[in-house]
């Protein structure tokens, strides 16, 4: 391969051939996803750095894995074999914030939660937070389509993108989406995009649609001997047309890892916890009527005990330990044979309650590893985890045998094998189940349109179709 010649196109210092910063690039969190042996790196620091890696990467007929942060679960930004990786995080300038638009246009590399502190200064919000808002980038968030602690109320990545700047894997730049806040005009091709994985195109450029700033919310917590009466709590306040600004869900394996990790002081002996906040859109009377609303409906269904706060100390604590699930999770893999599996179905609200059921028959038939679970209850998005001995084969097994479990019985009870970290190499072959025939070709023909040399994350999120 004539690197040299890549590298007199590229920026200096660009290219990247060293093995050990290579290797370093060549994957993801995600585990039970093959990682390939890079040819090299490009650490791009401009559009025209992309351009010119997908234009050698066409001319030689070379792999391209693009990368953000590569904090993904699902091996999405693995390296494949002779590939050239492609990370856009040296590309994090926030280009425009536009008070009048509210709208902000941000490089690919730019961390969600700089964004959010920025906008701060202008009263303004971008409301998806995954739980790794602190660490994962906005190309990576639209590529992935990623959800969060707040989608119940405020949605997704796709609900706030206006519009893309991607390069195509023949080098060529275009814009889609549209210029202002309605448009119509043919098709929205922006679409595709989101939630891609890097399969069409590499994002260069985001510009986003923004929300006034948050107000301040109250904040609840319910706890319950039972999982299943959780979620009797969820499909019964929706029902009565809440719409909180946070429903989240620890059961108690959960939690006692999140006590193990750091000070929240979590109750302990519980079932489960539901954790749910309401900013009654800036009324304190909204909020506080709705949070009567959740605690009426948490005691008709067995909470042993609801508990308010409207001091932001408190909600700020609560969800910080919310968003502990990951590290606590990853503490306690590493003191139990280092195995951590992390599920990503989302199921209908009105299932729930049987999920729980048959997610605890799951763990009696797998006594040999332990299966914990949190997740975004209030938009049915569940995370369980498979923690296991990864030195042991037979225990590793039985592990990926849950893990397929977990995924079939999403899929059983009407849902998805991934509400919000993709598919990757980790649920191509559950991502061909889920799907039917022609729309299985429809995804093909659109890859085929766009990158007709296959040459862009091959073998991944489309790689079983």
């Amino acid at each position: 391969m004539p690197l040299e010649e890549l590298a007199a196109e590229l920026s200096a210092g660009a290219l990247v051939t060293d093995r050990d910063v290579i290797t370093t690039y060549s994957k993801d969190w995600a585990l039970f996803s093959h990682v390939g042996r890079a040819a090299a790196l490009v650490r791009a620091a401009s559009v025209e750095d992309v351009q010119a890696t997908l234009r050698f990467a066409t001319a030689h007929r070379i792999p391209v894995v693009p990368q953000g942060a590569r904090t993904g679960l699902s091996g999405a930004a693995n390296a494949v074999d002779g590939c050239l990786l492609l990370t856009v995080a040296r590309m994090n300038r926030i280009l425009e914030v536009n008070t009048v638009e509210q709208t902000c246009t941000v490089q690919p590399g730019v961390i969600n939660q700089d964004l959010k502190e920025a906008l701060k200064q202008h009263g303004l919000a971008y409301p998806p937070d995954p739980g790794s808002v602190a660490i994962s980038s906005i190309g990576g968030n639209v590529a992935t389509n990623a959800g969060g602690l707040c989608c119940v109320k405020y949605g997704v990545t796709r609900d706030y993108v206006r519009n893309l700047t991607v390069v195509l894997a023949d080098g060529q730049i275009t814009r889609v989406g549209r210029p202002t806040q309605k448009g119509v005009a043919g098709l929205e091709l922006s679409q595709l995009f989101i939630g891609s994985e890097g399969t069409l195109g590499v994002i260069v450029e985001i510009t986003l649609e923004l929300i006034p700033a948050l107000p301040d919310p109250i904040t609840a917590i319910a706890l319950f001997p039972e999982a299943a009466d959780a979620a009797s709590t969820v499909c019964d306040f929706m029902a009565t047309g809440a719409r909180p600004s946070m429903l989240e869900y620890l059961d108690g394996p959960s939690m006692d890892m999140i006590n193990d990790y750091g000070d929240f002081g979590l109750p302990t002996g519980m079932g489960a916890m539901l954790l749910v906040q309401s900013n009654g859109d800036g009324s304190l009377e909204a909020a506080t009527q709705e949070m009567g609303a959740f605690s009426r409906v948490a005691d008709a269904c067995n909470a042993a005990e609801v508990v308010f706060s409207e001091d932001p100390a408190d909600s700020e604590l609560l969800v910080a330990a919310r968003r502990a699930v990951g590290p606590a999770g990853e503490k306690f893999a590493n003191a139990h044979g280092g195995g951590e599996l992390i599920d990503d179905v989302c199921i209908p609200r009105a299932r729930m309650r049987e999920f729980f059921t048959r997610l605890d028959e799951l763990r009696a038939a797998y006594p040999q590893v332990i299966i914990s679970n949190a997740g975004h209850a209030g938009d049915g998005n569940m995370h369980p985890c498979v923690f296991f001995d990864e030195r042991d084969e037979t225990t590793t097994a039985l592990a990926q045998e849950a893990f397929d479990a977990i995924m079939a019985l999403g899929l059983e009870l009407g849902g998805t094998i991934t509400g919000e970290h993709g598919v990757g190499y980790l649920k191509k072959e559950w991502l061909a189940r889920e799907l039917d025939p022609v729309t299985r070709a429809m995804h093909l023909k659109i890859k085929d349109a766009l990158d007709p040399l296959g040459i862009l994350n091959p073998g991944k999120m489309l790689g079983a179709l």
